[in-house]
């Protein structure tokens, strides 16, 4: 069986409604440094994790989104018995997929490298 483990990004999808307060939150009121600023993806110090803030024009509520890494990506898919949903954002360079726990929380299993 394969070896599931915690990754090290959380993706937070922030409705464009909702982005500059929520930006402001993270930085000013929580106190989190920014790593990075891409515009659309803010990337903040969260312990031994990133934690990324991504303006999504389409979206109407806030989503959470998980990195797991394992050392046997089919198995470790096969265990989850989650659906395979790539179609959600490209995964290119990397061994990975995208799937969901049963609540419908998007899961980005990654290959342990």
């Amino acid at each position: 069986m394969a070896v599931l483990n915690p990754g090290l990004n959380i993706a937070i999808k922030v409705p464009a409604y909702k982005w500059d307060e929520t930006v402001a939150f993270y930085r000013d009121r929580v106190g989190l440094r920014i790593q990075r600023d891409l515009g659309e993806t803010i990337f903040f110090d969260f312990g031994e994790v990133n934690l990324a803030l991504d303006r999504v024009e389409t979206q109407s509520q806030v989503d959470v989104w998980l990195e797991l890494t394992t050392d046997d990506l089919d198995d470790a898919l096969a265990s989850l018995g989650s659906p395979i949903r790539d179609g959600l954002e490209p995964l290119e360079g990397i061994d990975a997929h995208w799937t969901c726990d049963p609540a419908g929380t998007v899961l980005l299993v990654r290959k342990s490298t």
